[in-house]
């Protein structure tokens, strides 16, 4: 596994969490809860490097010499599960704009299949946070980033809560040039593509569709 362009959060409030997260007596609501604040506290890692500008104010006792963020930020859950990533990252960075790709796996071949792309015209100047809670086969996460490499961004990171070994693999065989950011790495993938020890589907336990 190559390292260069990987990168695991860790911190003893994202540990707590991702347990309280995994557990199979979590109620949808909580799950949902701590999917946004595990992606907020993913953006604060994220954004480490983003550049700012000079942003001159006056406070109520003097003028003041502030910063801004200098980079245009787009954000781009990949439907359904990364929605609630997105909503997490949105309470970071509020003026991010946002795209949506979804995207389904057919049970039967493991491999994505594309139902909606809508991404804003101006991604071509934005650093874009491509999330996915999972990044278990690689395939959905792989077909998002491509997707968006076709408007030229000015960078592209993978957001993920938990990956696979084999998912890893496949972005950093398919898209070497794109930064995988996860907060844990599970031991592998099931026979049906589901990671362990995992959290079981994350879209499920955040809708509460099963």
């Amino acid at each position: 596994m190559d390292h260069r362009n990987l990168q695991v959060l860790d911190h003893p409030l994202i540990r707590h969490k991702l347990t309280l997260l995994r557990n199979k007596n979590t109620t949808h609501k909580d799950f949902r809860q701590l999917a946004e604040e595990l992606a907020g506290l993913m953006t604060y890692e994220v954004s480490r490097n983003m550049r700012t500008k000079s942003c001159p104010i006056e406070t109520p006792l003097e003028p003041y010499d502030g910063q801004e963020l200098e980079n245009e930020v787009t954000i781009v859950p990949v439907l359904r599960a990364g929605l609630v990533m997105a909503q997490g990252m949105l309470d970071m960075i509020p003026h991010a704009k946002v795209g949506h790709i979804g995207l389904f796996r057919d049970e039967n071949t493991l491999l994505p299949v594309q139902y909606y792309c809508k991404l804003p015209e101006s991604i071509g100047e934005s650093d874009v946070f491509v999330v996915d809670p999972m990044l278990a086969t690689g395939g959905s996460a792989s077909k998002a980033i491509a997707l968006v490499k076709e408007r030229h961004p000015r960078s592209i990171s993978f957001c993920c809560l938990i990956a696979a070994p084999e998912g890893i693999e496949v972005l950093q065989r398919e898209h070497p040039d794109v930064k995988i950011v996860t907060l844990e790495i599970d031991r592998r993938l099931n026979e049906n593509g589901y990671i362990l020890p995992g959290l079981g589907d994350a879209g499920d336990r955040i809708y509460g569709t099963k």
